[in-house]
């Protein structure tokens, strides 16, 4: 009957599986191609990813940039230095630079986010190095059912024809120590009903099993220290601690002020590039004016065929107002330069480029419709640094510094660890347990009989087991430790050689920084004595000129050129040497490490969850009555010296004793009022800076001799 009902079973599974599934036609859609030739074209074409992206309304608003064809003056927005490095700080998810980093070599570039991806690193974070130290539950379950015939009667227990209905049951929790060793709680219940003639009593087929094990390092991998650098499953070459961890972290928040105090140097570069251009294009515009009402003065002359006008004088004086005029056109709209960073102010870029450039660095629209003008004038009181306090300052505080000295300290903890491997691998072992057997796994209620169940037989704590001993496992030789040894070693020597080469390079950076303070300031006060003298000498030549005859006329014209040519140098070379002397305070600030500081920024770490700060009280009370365990286990030596001082080193200011005693250091004077009478420019607003932006515009040179009107 049984042999019937299985060879109809089997016949029904046969139909079923030949069968059709859903239709009983033929199915296209999955047809063999022999054609591959679309596949070769798919594989290397250029194809957008399908991701989700947001679209940023202010980025696809932008409005087209302000050129030299613009025929209306431009918005103004007067911006402060706090302010714009306020607006650059705020907009700085991304660290950016003049380099256009984040295009080219984006995995290089600096964020935000980089301290915290390094702390919650999966596999060299802190919390992945703590993981290992975490408490770790197991548990398996399986069950078999054996039915087998064996040849040998031995092997069955009695019997050939072996049946066994076979479960198994493990849970365990174990937990790594910060000396190294493991310790393991771990509970086994298994239940075998079998056929075995050799069974006592074939209906006690449950056991029992409860034990502790330990291993614990005596040699190699033993000691708290050992275990926080290399961590408890550490080997040469591989090593993640916690002390290591934490020294990643520490070098990535380096990297993150690093990154920060460029931004904030590039936006102060940039704020005082375009300061310059401001004043450089107001120099220029002047010079142009003062060139054209020469201009219109000789062309009177060329007009009435009078001495003093001829026609070589006349191309003089036009070629003279042309040449200013382009150099107003080349101020005001720039030509774009290499985006590099650079600590010299370069002066080579025009109004609206550097304007370009310093929006870049803030984060904000290319353009809105607004001008940045600079609200802030440079300093121009002398400041003088005390060179001892600025050599130790600039050793203590300077991040790069700070960062390489974390890498020493790395390479010092890899050496402590790597010379562990040089000691044999001993481990103490032991392992205590209780077993019970039983017909029943449990019962709620105890019996009298022995045996009637599992847990009430291993309770009565009848038979216990333990073992005791030692492991141990040594390479002959130690090729591989003494190898890491050398290694670390090698690697501890290269990173100290850098931190001597560096504090060199600072060292060497902060003197060059400093004579630059003394030589801006002085050339600064020798460039306004400059400014003075040429002002005078062209406001006296254009006395006399207007006094003269038409022959003194003719002879003083290359002179009165001459004067305007250099009173326009002169007024380019002041406005650089000031704020050549204000960006170089400043770069004493960045080779010393306080120029976060001396623009009162600060780093600080967000907040934790409330329950961080349980955990920490509760760590903390732990703490307060400790309980020391193992005499022969030092105290882990100090890895970090407590948080960076963000302080700010005052300089001292003096009184102006600039010894050249007929010119002494004035207020800026007002700029020059527009020279060329009735023209549209006259009614327009003026300020302290700026006043002349686009107002090349309001005029179209005649073609020909005719000067403009």
């Amino acid at each position: 009957m049984r042999r019937q009902l299985r060879v109809a079973i089997t016949f029904l599974l046969a139909a079923i599986v030949g069968m059709p599934g859903c239709s009983l036609r033929k199915s296209r859609e999955f047809e063999f191609d022999p054609d591959f030739s679309h596949y070769h074209g798919a594989a290397t074409e250029v194809s957008y990813p399908d991701v989700e992206s947001v679209s940023y309304e202010e980025i696809a608003s932008t409005r087209a940039p302000l050129t030299l064809r613009e025929d209306t003056p431009p918005e103004f927005w007067d911006l402060k230095l706090d302010e714009a490095i306020q607006i650059s700080l705020a907009n700085s998810q991304v660290m950016r630079d003049l380099g256009a980093l984040v295009l080219e070599r984006p995995e290089n570039a600096r964020t935000l986010y980089d301290p915290a991806i390094e702390e919650t690193h999966p596999r060299f974070g802190v919390e992945a190095a703590l993981s290992a130290f975490d408490a770790s539950f197991e548990s398996h379950l399986f069950f078999e059912n054996n039915d087998r015939a064996l040849n040998n009667i031995f092997f069955g227990g009695g019997t050939r024809l072996f049946q066994q209905d076979l479960h198994s049951y493990q849970a365990q929790l174990s937990k790594r120590s910060a000396t190294g060793g493991e310790f393991t709680l771990r509970k086994i219940i298994g239940y075998d009903f079998n056929n075995s003639p050799g069974n006592d009593d074939p209906n006690k087929p449950w056991t029992v099993q409860v034990e502790g094990e330990f291993r614990q390092p005596l040699m190699q991998g033993a000691g708290v220290d050992f275990n926080r650098i290399a961590g408890p499953d550490g080997r040469p070459g591989a090593m993640n601690g916690v002390l290591l961890a934490r020294i990643n972290s520490d070098i990535s928040v380096a990297d993150f002020e690093i990154a920060v105090r460029n931004l904030v140097n590039d936006v102060e570069n940039s704020y005082w590039e375009l300061y310059f251009a401001y004043r450089d294009l107001d120099s220029k515009i002047a010079a142009r004016d003062r060139a054209l009402e020469t201009w219109r003065s000789i062309n009177a002359l060329f007009v009435t065929n009078r001495r003093g006008g001829e026609a070589e004088k006349e191309a003089q004086a036009r070629e003279q107002y042309y040449r200013f005029e382009e150099d107003v056109q080349n101020a005001l709209a720039g030509r774009p330069s290499d985006n590099v960073r650079t600590n010299t102010l370069r002066g080579a870029g025009g109004v609206q480029v550097t304007e370009r450039r310093l929006r870049r660095l803030m984060g904000i629209t290319a353009s809105d419709g607004r001008l940045i003008r600079p609200a802030q004038e440079p300093s121009m009181a002398r400041v003088v640094f005390d060179w001892e306090e600025l050599l130790v300052e600039s050793l203590n505080r300077r991040a790069e510094l700070r960062r390489q000295k974390w890498q020493v300290k790395r390479r010092e903890l890899e050496l402590a660890a790597s010379r562990n491997f040089l000691l044999p691998r001993v481990d103490a072992v032991g392992r205590y347990r209780f077993r019970g057997l039983g017909e029943h796994l449990i019962n709620s209620e105890r019996q009298t009989g022995r045996f009637e169940n599992a847990y009430q037989d291993l309770t009565t704590g009848d038979f216990q087991e333990w073992q005791v001993g030692l492991e141990v496992q040594m390479p002959v030789g130690y090729r591989q430790g003494h190898a890491s040894v050398r290694n670390a070693e090698l690697y501890l020597n290269r990173e100290r050689a850098i931190l001597e080469e560096q504090e060199k390079q600072v060292v060497h950076g902060l003197t060059e920084a400093v004579a630059e303070v003394d030589r801006a300031y002085e050339v600064s006060q020798t460039s306004y004595n400059r400014r003075v003298a040429a002002k005078q000498h062209l406001d006296a030549l254009a006395s006399v000129y207007q006094d003269a005859d038409e022959n003194e006329k003719t002879r003083l014209l290359d002179l009165l050129l001459d004067a305007q040519r250099r009173l326009a140098d002169a007024e380019t070379a002041y406005y650089r040497g000031l704020l050549e002397y204000s960006l170089a305070i400043k770069n004493v600030h960045l080779q010393k490490g306080s120029l976060l500081d001396y623009n009162e920024i600060y780093l600080s770490e967000g907040p934790w969850p409330g329950k961080a700060h349980y955990d920490a009280a509760r760590l903390d009370e732990s703490r307060r009555n400790p309980t020391l365990l193992n005499y022969i286990i030092s105290w882990p030596f100090p890895v970090s010296r407590g948080p960076v001082a963000q302080r700010i080193m005052p300089g001292v200011e003096e009184p102006n004793d600039y010894a050249t005693p007929p010119i002494e250091m004035l207020p800026q004077p007002a700029l020059p009022a527009d020279p060329v009478p009735n023209s549209e420019t006259d009614g327009a607003e003026s300020s302290a800076i700026g006043t002349g932006v686009l107002r090349n515009a309001t005029f179209n040179p005649a073609v020909g001799n005719a000067p403009p009107t």
